[in-house]
């Protein structure tokens, strides 16, 4: 599953490094988002090891409200997703967003000196998609682009595209080959190993 993490790696620096965004509702709320993050990332109260929980709790009550993980968690697991009880699905999605969280939480505070370029946004009824440019410190670019939705008055992301390669699409691969061979427990098995350290979502609006 690492291609997956470095997809959605990339989808928090493009969060993190956000420069010369034009104007529109969803770029509007992910520059907001930009700024919290920013700001928890620079307090120097925050700095120290001594202060790496409450830094990404802080971080996690910021981002979640960006993301619609339970939708990403659905698209991941496709067909699989509608036999599963309402106690599964919750269970998955809690477990998911655990895996993509711990993936993104280090990103976040190792990343620096990457700046991403948004180069237009598309709006269709209650779906938006913004396509941008990642540069790398070396003028590097990887095109990133990221699918959000509306959910009552926010934008909420359920999926990115890194160079044509989508993180729910290359996570529903990955889960359909388990689940050619192996049972849902064993599904959840093998992402548990992979985050042990789950917790329930916080801050979620």
């Amino acid at each position: 599953m690492k291609s997956a993490v470095r997809i959605f790696s990339a989808l928090i620096v493009l969060f993190f490094f956000a420069a010369g965004a034009h104007a529109g509702a969803p770029t509007d709320q992910t520059r907001q988002t930009v700024d919290k993050v920013f700001a928890i990332i620079s307090d120097p109260g925050l700095k120290s090891p001594a202060k790496r929980q409450e830094r990404r709790d802080k971080l996690r009550q910021v981002i979640y409200p960006r993301f619609d993980f339970a939708e990403m968690a659905k698209r991941s697991l496709g067909p699989h997703w509608g036999r599963l009880s309402p106690q599964q699905q919750q269970e998955f999605t809690k477990v998911f967003t655990g895996l993509l969280e711990n993936s993104y939480a280090e990103q976040i505070e190792a990343s620096e000196g990457e700046k991403v370029r948004y180069t237009r946004e598309q709006i269709d009824g209650d779906n938006a998609e913004v396509f941008t440019k990642a540069i790398s410190p070396k003028g590097e670019e990887v095109a990133i682009n990221y699918k959000l939705h509306r959910v009552g008055g926010d934008w909420k992301a359920y999926d990115v595209v890194v160079e044509d390669i989508s993180l729910v699409n290359n996570y529903r691969s990955q889960f359909n080959r388990v689940l050619a061979n192996a049972s849902f427990d064993e599904l959840m098995r093998r992402l548990q190993q992979k985050s042990p350290d789950i917790k329930a979502p916080v801050g979620k609006g």
